[in-house]
Parts: C-alpha cells; structure tokens; sequence
C-alpha cells in the first residue's frame, strides 16, 4: 500500500494535472469510479489504477488522505487512473468546431452532447482547452473516450461549416441541414472567425444568448431531430 506523498505514482498523477506533462508523458487521469468504468467499457486498458484503501476497488491502494490530495478537483476521490492519451487520428464526418473555447468545463460537455444527440465527433482548433484537463475529462463524462476529439484547422474538415454565433443574422430554424455538416462554436466573447462570423445562424432565446455549451446542446438536438428526419 502507498503510504506517503512521495511515492512515485502519486507524484506522476499530481504531475498529470499540468497540460506540458500530459503531453509529455502521453499520459492523463481520471478520477472516480464512473469514469474508470467508461474507460474500461470502451476496451481501453489503463496504465495505471490508485484506490483508496478500503474500497474494494481492484488497484494499488493508497491511504485514502493521499488520494484525495492528489486529487485535482477538490472533491476527494476514490480511484484514480492513468490512461495514454489516444492518437489524433484525422476527423472524418459529421463533426463539430470549436474555436477558441478556452473554458475547459465547456469542452467536456460539448464532447459530451455530441456524442450523445449525434455521434459527431469534436475537433478543436485554435485556443480551445486541453480536453484532457481534469475538469473537462470530467464533463465529458466518460464520451472522451467513446469519441476522441481531434485538433484540426477548418479548412481540413469535411463537410460544410455552419458557424452558430449570437450575431447572426438568420435563425437556425430557418436554414436547411443537411450531411455531411461541421457546426461551428466559437468562445462566448471573440465569437467566430470572421468568415463564419458572416453567415452564421442564431438560435432564437427570450434572453441575451446562451451558454457556448448550452447552446451546441440546443443546436445538436435540432440536427439530430431535423437530419433524422430527411434520412
């Protein structure tokens, strides 16, 4: 049983919490049992499995109080796990593009919703968050590893772009769907690329706009529902 904080596998996980060692190491983390079963589901192996003593959780145990130092989201833990970070492979069609979203919450919940409402998979072009930061492998929810995401300059998608910004100038209601599709998603507040500024489409709300992630939701749901529909 690990019972100090120098131990060499606590030290790589708290490393693990850096973006440069995460890349440098070709490793990230995950903390709970929900994700370790998302992983393991998706017939990925873990490097490693840290549990807390006591749990009845297949692993190295460690004295709970470690753990849950080494803990990157506050909260405590029972089990953490090392993965390696899966290859980048090119993003084929349907996908999603996010542009400069640097809220890593909102980078897991979008990998989330699209895996969930379509099956697309999310490609992050510049200024995105790592979407292995703990934070945002834990909105993902475990759809990290059902759909990878991608890194990837627009114009190497397939598919026609369809920019979603609270300035369009058309609703989203009233323009035709149709695959292969690339919706697009820029930060709260610089918004789109100047291009897909220009023809983006709005979703309609009673308020000033929504949430970067609330909003993929709403239009995600509308393409399921719609291209379903024209299937």
């Amino acid at each position: 049983m690990i019972t100090s904080s120098d131990n060499e596998r606590l030290k790589l996980v708290r490393k693990l919490r850096d973006r440069k060692w995460r890349e440098r190491e070709g490793l990230f983390a995950t903390e709970g049992e929900d994700l370790l079963a998302a992983g393991l589901d998706s017939g990925r192996a873990p490097v490693e499995v840290l549990v807390a003593a006591g749990a009845g959780i297949a692993g190295v145990e460690v004295e709970p109080a470690l753990l849950d130092a080494a803990s990157a989201l506050g909260s405590g833990t029972r089990v953490i796990a090392v993965w390696e970070l899966p290859s980048e492979d090119p993003p084929g069609e349907p996908c999603v593009y996010l542009h400069g979203v640097a809220d890593p919450g909102n980078v897991g919940t979008i990998i989330r919703t699209a895996a969930a409402l379509t099956g697309d998979r999310v490609v992050l072009g510049p200024g995105c968050a790592d979407a292995y930061s703990p934070k945002a492998v834990r909105a993902s929810m475990g759809a990290i590893f059902e759909r990878p995401p991608a890194r990837a300059a627009l114009d190497e998608l397939p598919g026609q772009p369809l920019g979603l910004s609270a300035r369009g100038r058309r609703s989203l209601r009233e323009v035709e769907l149709a695959a292969p599709l690339v919706l697009c998603l820029g930060s709260e507040r610089a918004g789109l690329p100047p291009e897909l500024e220009a023809e983006a489409v709005r979703i309609d709300v009673r308020g000033d706009s929504l949430n970067v992630a609330m909003a993929a939701t709403v239009a995600l749901y509308e393409a399921a529902n719609r291209m379903a529909g024209h299937a």
